[in-house]
Order: C-alpha cells, then structure tokens, then sequence
C-alpha cells in the first residue's frame, strides 16, 4: 500500500466529526414535560378507577393536575421565548377569536358515531344532583388558560417544527413543511374521543400559528374554544363533551 493510499484512509480528524448533540433540547423538554404530565394524570385516573375508585371521588385529580401543569409551566417560562417576545396585533386577535369560536361549534356537531373514539364519561362536577361550582371554576378556568399554552407549546412550537428540523427554535413556523403539518395534526385529532373534530381544531390552530408566526395566535383561539365549550357544556349539561 502506497503513502498516498494510507493518506486517503486514514480516519477523519476530530475536528471533522459531528459534535455530539442531545437528542432533545432543553427547550424540547420545557415543552414535553408539562404535556407529559398532563397525559400521566389522564393514566393515573384510568388506572385508579380500574382498581375500585368512585369516579365522583377521582374528580379532585383535577385541580391537582392543572396545577402541577401549571407549576411546570411557570419553572419553564423562560425557555418559553417566542411567548415573551411576540404578541398579536388587533387584527390577528380578532381572527383568533372568530376560529376560535368556528372551531366550537364544529367541535360540537361534529359527533357522529364514526367521528369518535370510544366513549367517554367526561366530567361531571355534580354533587348529589347538585352543581359544585368550584369544580366548575376549576375545570373552566383550566381548559381556558393552563391547557391551551401547555398543548399549543407542544403540539404546534415544539412537535411541528421539530419534525421539520431538530433544531426546531430556529424553524419559521410560516415555512414547515406537509409532513410536518399532517403529523401534529393528526396525533392531535386522536389524542381526543372526538377524533375528526380533534383534526379540525388542530388544523385551525397550526393554519393560525403558520399565517400570525405567532404562538398567542393558537393560543388564543384554543383559550375561546375550550372556555366557551366550558361555559356551553354547564349550560347544557353536556358532561360529555368534557
């Protein structure tokens, strides 16, 4: 073998290799983990009620998931950067309200047998017949406030975008691709009994985000859809739909 063979096949330099990365960010984590909390409540009461407990009784995990979420929320704000430095415009909030609404109201006509997963029992916040208002407030209040900014950060900043590039920060929401569209969509549609109405509420809210290049925009149409279907499903009685 000639010097100039051993020259071609020598190893790479260490300055040629690829510096070694995290799989996830920091700012991956800060969005994942309050979601991911919220998704272990959800398991914890299934599994509870499994194994005997009254689902009257099961209804105070409630409070304490939205404000473990919440607690998250608060320890990663920082990280939360496209949050603290954007804000909507007049324009842009007017839009985010009207979606907001539309998505509501195809949310609760879009319950077709085939339209579903399953059933689901909701949440009922009677008390021997009687209304308890302060599960009421607390539901409300965390549907409108904690859930969108928790599901927004990881469904539409961090999972679409990241599909995009693993690098998602530096990604232009306003330039993800089809892939990376379609995948949170769809997982997000089936992250709920109501599948199909799920899908249309996630392509409202990613369309938002990608037309504004601002999260507030999704989170604001998310807040209005879940604080007014709150206020309809008290109204109604439609425990269901919660």
């Amino acid at each position: 073998m000639t010097e100039h063979n051993e020259r071609r096949i020598a190893p790479p330099s260490a300055a040629a290799l690829p510096v070694d990365t995290p799989f996830l960010s920091r700012a991956a984590w800060a969005r994942i983990l309050p979601f991911g909390t919220y998704i272990f409540f959800i398991v914890l009461g299934d599994m509870l009620e499994r194994i005997g407990f009254e689902r009257a009784a099961l209804r105070w995990l409630y409070p304490v998931q939205i404000g473990a979420v919440a607690l998250l929320l608060a320890v990663f704000w920082r990280q939360y950067a496209e949050l603290r430095q954007s804000s909507l415009t007049l324009g842009q909030g007017l839009v985010a309200l009207a979606v907001g609404l539309l998505v509501l109201v195809l949310w609760i006509h879009l319950d077709q047998p085939w339209m579903t997963i399953g059933s689901s029992p909701g949440y009922d916040p009677r008390t021997a017949g009687e209304i308890d208002w302060m599960l009421v407030a607390i539901r409300i209040a965390g549907a409108a406030l904690v859930v969108p900014l928790m599901e927004e950060l990881f469904w539409r900043s961090f999972l679409m975008r990241w599909v995009e590039e693993s690098d998602f920060e530096r990604v232009d929401p306003a330039r993800v691709g089809v892939k990376a569209f379609l995948v949170p969509v769809v997982l997000f549609g089936f992250e709920h009994n109501l599948w199909l109405a799920g899908i249309v509420a996630g392509v409202a809210y990613s369309l938002l985000y990608m037309r504004h290049r601002t999260l507030w925009s999704a989170v604001l149409a998310h807040a209005v859809t879940n604080g007014v279907l709150g206020c309809w499903v008290v109204a109604t009685g439609s425990w269901s739909y919660w």
